[in-house]
């Protein structure tokens, strides 16, 4: 993956434009190591950091169209993501004429816009973020994929549009300020759900999944090319077990393969999970792939030999399914007192650009992602099959699936009542200034309305179908976020076999008794992976990613949050509650519990992190 930026300013760029360009593209080094560029004219600034996977040796960007030297530009390109189908669209568009000079899908991307304009995003299989700027229109088109897996931030004023992948980088123009009004400090409460198109800071917004935006001196335009919603309405395509599981296993061969493509070391995520193995153990059964495909999974020094901790579990389970698949297998052990430190907190939070984390879960990550990309560059994971497909207790616990609102936040244990959680440690002042449940309630009265159920559909079906359609729209996105800034902050290029549009579409489409076939939770897909993996692995029910049940972690957090509010930073009185900034309840703070260790104590350091390093201004 790479990381694009960049801006337009119909009144035409100051004299000092490239050197501000060079700073904000100097913001997203991490995502793109191996090669950096720049591209100016009048009106317009594309920017680019590259992480080498296909045709290490060319593809440099940004990338315009003419090519020959000498010839004015008139179509540029800055481009974030990978296209599973470049080579059957190469072939495609050389038959139409064009001529490549590269093997990279980056040219395929360019050659298609100059051969369809805006619909050859409806040729595209792929995750991606882009921005084509056309100068002779003096228009600027950016471009997210149907799914959201790849960023694209823009702040729009007047005249003038600033892009890029990571909102670091558009802060780094010096007419953007680090802002949060009262509607960004209502999302910071509510860190388990996404807000479509929104963002946080004041002024940024997102490119939705599967649109188009368009500005130019009419302004801004937005079209969608694809939307899930269209799909989760429908009829059941099939009522037939046997043909949903044959096209399941097909559409998964066909993503999987395609998304090994590199030419760069390709590994996988493997927790022993039912997802992740089946990613893992298609990919190992490619051709020319076995036993050449790595798998990595996580682990914690104080767990590493216990038998019965989260991470325990994962590391049986994993070992097995890895001698099952013949995967060259590697259980990444994290040191407690690494995981706990104040500089890889600040480096999550630095990721994110919010303090909107998962306790030491983003830790984990971010270390385990480092690990892997000493040994790969690419690695897929098996991300967003249980919002496709029910796989979590929200789709299954009575209080939550008829709960009257978004039922991973609902009052009951189906996601650990981390919701509750978080507000627990918010000024209750605050809390009822900002109108959160009220907020809440409109966001979900907002998510529900975009849907129109086929006739036919029973009330039961239209619940599935609804769950669906907010854990795709409104869950799944918070944990690709932070897929993606944590895997790129490692410069690691992390694939997500599930988002694949098609088979979303396949999936989303079946009832819910076949996704739940034979009484279990992703029935169909385990009937799908049927002889691809050991019965244990086969079989195993849903866990959550793991923690660490160190308790010198704990120890240290309780450190750090006695340090933190002997000299909080500024605005940080102004969220939390007095019994969370209370000397004497450090200890309960900091106490690893529950779903999350230590989460109270987790929310607290985030956000002072995240208030020293980036000095918001709140609307507080």
């Amino acid at each position: 993956m790479c990381g694009i930026v960049g801006w337009i300013d119909l009144t035409g760029l100051g004299p000092d434009a490239p050197a501000i360009a060079e700073k904000m593209n100097a913001e997203h080094e991490h995502r793109g190591p191996d090669g950096s560029g720049v591209w100016l004219s009048r009106y317009a600034v594309l920017a680019h950091r590259r992480l080498s996977v296909i045709d290490i040796e060319n593809g440099e960007q940004p990338m315009l169209h003419p090519s020959t030297p000498g010839a004015e530009a008139r179509t540029v390109l800055s481009y974030n993501g990978e296209l599973y189908n470049y080579r059957e669209l190469r072939r495609e568009l050389a038959g139409r004429g064009h001529r490549f000079r590269t093997s990279s899908d980056t040219e395929v991307v360019l050659a298609a816009w100059v051969e369809w304009g805006v619909r050859a995003v409806e040729h595209f299989n792929g995750i991606f973020a882009f921005a084509v700027w056309d100068e002779s229109e003096e228009t600027l088109w950016l471009v997210r994929d149907h799914l959201g897996v790849k960023p694209l931030h823009y702040h729009q004023e007047g005249d003038r549009l600033v892009f890029g992948s990571e909102v670091k980088s558009i802060l780094a123009h010096p007419d953007v300020v680090a802002a949060v009004d009262e509607a960004g400090l209502r999302q910071l409460l509510l860190p388990m759900l996404k807000f479509p198109g929104t963002n946080p800071y004041r002024g940024i917004c997102e490119v939705l999944p599967g649109q188009v935006l368009e500005f130019s001196r009419r302004g801004v335009r937005t079209t969608t090319y694809w939307k899930l919603a269209d799909f989760v309405g429908r009829e059941a395509e099939a009522n037939d077990l046997g043909s949903a599981v044959e096209e399941l296993r097909s559409l998964l061969d066909d993503t999987v393969a395609r998304q090994t493509v590199a030419d760069v070391p390709v590994g996988t995520f493997l927790s022993g999970g039912l997802d992740s193995s089946v990613v893992t153990a298609i990919a190992a059964a490619l051709p020319g792939r076995a036993g050449r495909v790595s798998s990595f999974s996580v682990d914690f020094t104080d767990a590493a030999g216990s038998a019965d901790s989260r991470s325990a579990l994962d590391r049986r389970y994993a070992r097995e399914a890895a001698d099952w698949i013949g995967s060259r297998h590697s259980n990444i052990v994290l040191d407690s007192g690494l995981l706990a430190s104040g500089a890889v907190r600040d480096a999550t939070v630095r990721a994110r650009d919010l303090p909107t984390g998962f306790g030491d879960l983003d830790a984990s990550l971010l270390l385990l992602c480092r690990a892997i990309r000493e040994h790969a560059t690419v690695a897929l994971s098996g991300e967003a099959a249980d919002e496709i497909l029910g796989g979590y207790l929200w789709f299954h616990d009575p209080r939550a699936v008829w709960a009257d609102t978004f039922p991973w936040i609902a009052d009951s244990p189906a996601h650990g009542y981390l919701h509750q959680r978080v507000l627990s440690t918010i000024s209750p002042e605050l809390v009822k200034e900002l109108r959160v449940e009220e907020y809440l309630r409109d966001e979900y009265t907002t998510a529900l309305a975009e849907l129109t159920f086929a006739p036919g559909l029973s009330r039961p079906e239209r619940r599935h179908r609804e769950i669906i359609h907010l854990a795709i729209t409104r869950f799944l996105p918070t944990l690709l976020d932070r897929n993606d800034r944590l895997s790129m902050a490692g410069a690691l290029e992390v694939r997500v076999p599930f988002c694949d549009h098609r088979v979303v579409q396949h999936l989303v489409t079946l009832s819910q008794h076949i996704h739940n076939a034979g009484g279990r939770e992703k029935g169909v897909l385990r009937d799908a992976a049927a002889g691809l993996l050991p019965v244990d692995v086969l079989e195993r029910k849903k866990s959550p990613y793991p923690t660490t049940p160190d308790p010198d972690y704990s120890r240290k957090l309780e450190e750090q949050v006695t340090e933190v509010l002997a000299d909080p930073p500024d605005g940080l009185g102004d969220i939390f509650a007095e019994h969370v900034l209370a000397p004497g309840r450090v200890t309960d703070s900091a106490r690893s519990h529950g779903l999350v260790s230590n989460f109270e104590g987790e929310v607290l350091l985030n956000f002072a992190s995240w208030l020293r390093q980036y000095t918001p201004k709140l609307a507080i």
